[in-house]
């Protein structure tokens, strides 16, 4: 074997020996640059869903802001509702609100849903976030979490005509009749914190953090992800027992009939 044989039959040698001691790459480029997966959305048999940020509607807002887009949450809805593999929906919400409309559609959507959904105020549930936040069946607020109640504005050019303010005035009512209807406030208390002149300096409204949410009756109670996870469990759980025909707490020992 003369010399340019042998070192070719050495190189080839050595690449087969680094190909079978060589640790197998990853399949995700994420993992060698040192980082894991992003965890999966769906956990057990429980769908989480944020809304954060602003609430985007029909405009595209700046690349700075962070939105929660209503096109992007809607399909996420539906299928949530048709998933035989989920059993509840927790909405996990810290957004200073957004388009009117598209909060509207996604609260809409969440109170119609027939699965067990329970929403968290984490932070601040503001604006329109206050209708999403209480379309849920039950809604838990952090201790120092904050939702600020005010009138329906518009932005861009509004003309200054009855109509337009009409308009205005629907809307508004939409809104509040939600809210109302899918929580325990009267709709005397919510006027009045959504035209209370006495609190913001510069502005209309009220700002009710975590207990005065509840006591108001916005909130159904103050807790964190732990309360919500257990109340989304029991709830999912006494929907199976109702589809079942069994009666609640029938099957449950310790419990006199």
């Amino acid at each position: 074997m003369d010399a340019k044989s042998a070192y070719k039959a050495v190189m080839q040698s050595a690449a087969q020996n680094a190909e079978t001691e060589a640790p197998k790459e990853t399949a995700s480029s994420a993992d060698s640059l040192g980082t894991s997966e992003p965890a999966a959305v769906i956990t057990g048999d429980i769908y989480c869903l944020t809304v954060i940020g602003q609430i985007e509607g029909h405009m595209v807002l700046p690349p700075q802001n962070k939105t929660t887009k209503y096109e992007h949450v809607i399909p996420q809805l539906v299928a949530v509702e048709e998933s035989e593999k989920i059993d509840g929906l927790l909405i996990i919400l810290n957004t200073v609100g957004g388009d009117v409309e598209a909060g509207l559609a996604i609260a809409e959507l969440v109170a119609s849903m027939s699965k067990p959904k329970v929403s968290i105020v984490l932070g601040g549930g503001h604006s329109i976030g206050v209708p999403i936040a209480v379309a849920a069946d039950y809604t838990f607020i952090a201790e120092s979490a904050s939702m600020t109640i005010h009138p329906i504005r518009l932005n861009g050019l509004v003309i200054g005509v009855q109509q337009s303010f009409e308009y205005l005035e629907k809307m508004q009512d939409r809104v509040i009749r939600f809210v109302v209807e899918h929580s325990r406030i009267s709709e005397d208390m919510f006027r009045h914190l959504m035209l209370n002149t006495g609190e913001m300096a510069k502005d209309i409204g009220t700002t009710v953090v975590g207990r005065d949410a509840v006591k108001y009756g916005l909130c159904d109670a103050v807790g964190g992800l732990g309360h919500a996870m257990r109340k989304l469990k029991e709830l999912i759980r006494e929907r199976k027992e109702m589809e079942q025909g069994v009666p609640l707490h029938a099957a449950r020992p310790g419990v006199i009939q």
